[in-house]
Order: C-alpha cells, then structure tokens, then sequence
C-alpha cells in the first residue's frame, strides 16, 4: 500500500498520533480488518511493532480486537474516533478548569501570590511595562487588564479584531455593565456592518477612523497593538504608568467628541 506522506503528517498532528500508529491506523482504515502481519505488510511498519501499536490503537479506541484467533484488529470509523476525541478533550479540560479554579485555595499558591505580591513592591512603576507576543497571551491579558479595572475603561479597535475576539471580549464588557464600570468602545470599519455589531449585541460603540488597536483601563495601564491587524504573531506593548496613561485617554477622549 503506497501511503500519501502528507496525509501521514497531517494526520499525526490531527489525531496525536506517532508515526507509526498513523501509518498502522491508514493501513488498517484501508482494509477494514488486519492483523499484526498484515498490518505490518500493508503499512511499512516493522513487524515486531505493530503488536504495540495495533494494542495501543485499541486501548485509545482507533481500533477494535477481533475475537478469535488469530488476533486481528477492526478499524473504527473516522467519524467516531473524532467524537470519542472531541468528548475526551472536553472533558479534560473541565477537569483541568476545575484544578485551577481549587488551586487559589491551595498553600501552594498563597505562597505564590505572597512572593509576588512583596517581590513587587520595590520595583518602579516604570519598570512595570513590557511587551507581549502571541494571540493568546495578548486575550490573557486583555481580560485580566478589564477584569481588574474599578472606574473605566477605553477600548479602541477594528470591527474584524473585535468580532475576532468577541467570545472573550463580550462577556468581559457584559461584567463590567453590571459592575457599573464606565465604557468608552470606539471601533473602524464600513458604516452598515458597524450598526449591525451594535444591534447585534447591544453595544454603544462609536465609528471611527482611528485604525489604531488599544485598551486603556482606569487611565493607569495601557495595552496597545504594535504589529498589523492579520500579522502572523500579534504583538503588543503593555505599560503600567499613571502619566502615560492618563494622557493617552485624554487624546482618546477628544478623538471621541470631533
């Protein structure tokens, strides 16, 4: 059986599969049913392995042991492997959710949270700054910059960026409502998708022209983009200063009210 290398890379990353449990799985997928030899025969993989990898197929639920002798293995379709996956991750990640969320009440993490909080207090404000790279990183932060703010906060981006980074930003701005937080959200884009946003979700945003990417929280800490909008890797410059701060939001401010 002559196999696509591609599709033997592509589906290793997919499924987290090594490469000889992807070149097996392919193999058995192809026939329906094999066993050790046979797998061995059609897949390219060495003999004395495909016992340990048709067993690991099965203990993961790629495959199925055949009852008989001898020993063969039924492939499982694609369709419910992905579902067995899909429910495993989910379920993994609420446990993981779950530990994280006892982890506050841990020693271990007072500990932290106490090194920190004294580790911190010498250092200058201005030192307090740094940039930030990633995606991910950046929605972090985001979230932890709104989740903390006690007066107000200014948010400044596109409409692709917003809607891009909606299901973290929109519960956080629905939070901050109901805390009484005060909100400042200005987004560019076309007129007609800018009104359908604000329908769509019950903002009271304001068009603007301004293409830049910023949030300002209680005129003490600024978090603006420095890379393009659909740059490969998002990076932005974090600063923890009153002065700059507050004198960004009052430019912010007067843009607002032209």
């Amino acid at each position: 059986m002559i196999i696509n290398q591609e599709l033997v890379k592509r589906i290793k990353e997919y499924f987290n599969l090594n490469i000889y449990e992807t070149k097996v799985w392919l193999a058995l997928l192809s026939k329906g049913v094999v066993s050790a030899g046979e797998s061995a025969e059609l897949s390219g993989v060495p003999r004395s392995r495909t016992y340990d990898v048709l067993e690991s197929l099965a203990k993961r639920g790629f495959a199925i042991v055949k009852i008989g002798k001898p020993v063969k293995y039924i492939a499982v379709e694609p369709k419910t492997v992905l579902e067995k996956m899909k429910t495993n991750t989910l379920h993994n990640a609420q446990e993981k959710v779950k530990l994280l969320n006892n982890l506050k009440e841990t020693k271990e993490y007072k500990e932290l949270d106490n090194l920190h909080k004294t580790g911190i207090s010498p250092v200058k404000l201005e030192e307090l700054s740094g940039h930030i790279k990633g995606r991910s990183n950046i929605l972090s932060k985001v979230k932890e910059l709104l989740n903390n703010s006690e007066k107000e906060v200014s948010i400044c981006t596109t409409l692709e960026d917003f809607e891009d980074k909606s299901r973290v930003l929109l519960p956080v701005i629905q939070k901050l409502n109901e805390r009484g937080i005060k909100m400042k959200l200005a987004l560019s884009g076309e007129e007609d998708r800018f009104k359908r946003l604000n329908g769509k979700y019950g903002l009271k945003a304001k068009n603007t022209k301004n293409k830049g990417r910023f949030y300002i929280t209680d005129k003490k800490e600024v978090l603006f983009m420095i890379s393009q909008e659909h740059s490969e890797e998002e990076v932005g410059v974090w600063l923890n200063s009153n002065y700059f701060a507050n004198a960004f939001s009052g430019m912010f401010d007067v843009h607002l009210k032209r």
